[in-house]
């Protein structure tokens, strides 16, 4: 069976919990949601879904959101699984709230999520699903914007998106990235 990991990014606690930093996790959540639940594993919350014949091995790092990278490479070593099939799931300032956007290499764009799994990676060539999170926020407010809880109005509008998410994320594992991206991206 071909094995993916779905890195959903995040920070762990009550505190964090729906804040727009997490949208990794909430998109995780929506795919495990009715088949499996998440166990306390090393480095992260751990739970496994099965997809038309691929195990889709959803992991939420409990390192923070600025070590993720020492997550992403204890499982991609411990499950032996390739680059081209990881998927890191991350919330981005940079695009309007809900839109969702695959690439599979680019830089970190600041985010230290990313930044953590580049250092220790050693590369920027990993695929990634940037999940937007719009930056609806006033000059040095950022980090008080990504720590922030959703409102009631944006929630309304993310339900939906993040079930999007979560089938793009199935068809990255099902149909590969090329039509994935040709489907979701846009």
């Amino acid at each position: 069976m071909k094995k993916f990991l779905i890195f959903g990014l995040g920070n762990p606690g009550a505190e964090y919990h729906r804040t727009r930093h997490n949208i990794g996790f909430e998109v995780l959540d929506a795919i495990a949601s009715d088949t499996s639940s998440f166990s306390s594993e090393r480095y992260a919350d751990v739970a496994r879904v099965r997809v038309k014949g691929r195990e889709l091995i959803l992991v939420k790092p409990n390192t923070y959101m600025n070590l993720s990278g020492k997550a992403v490479r204890y499982w991609m070593e411990q499950e032996k699984v390739p680059l081209e099939n990881i998927l890191v799931v991350v919330d981005e300032l940079a695009l309007p709230l809900g839109a969702i956007r695959i690439k599979m290499k680019g830089s970190d764009g600041g985010h230290n999520g990313l930044k953590s799994i580049q250092q220790l990676l050693g590369r920027a060539d990993y695929p990634r699903l940037r999940f937007g999170i719009s930056n609806n926020f006033s000059k040095g407010q950022q980090v008080d914007f990504v720590l922030g809880k959703w409102t009631d109005e944006e929630w309304k509008v993310l339900v939906p998106r993040i079930e999007k998410a979560a089938e793009a994320i199935k068809s990255f594992a099902l149909a590969g990235p090329q039509i994935t991206m040709n489907q979701y991206n846009g």
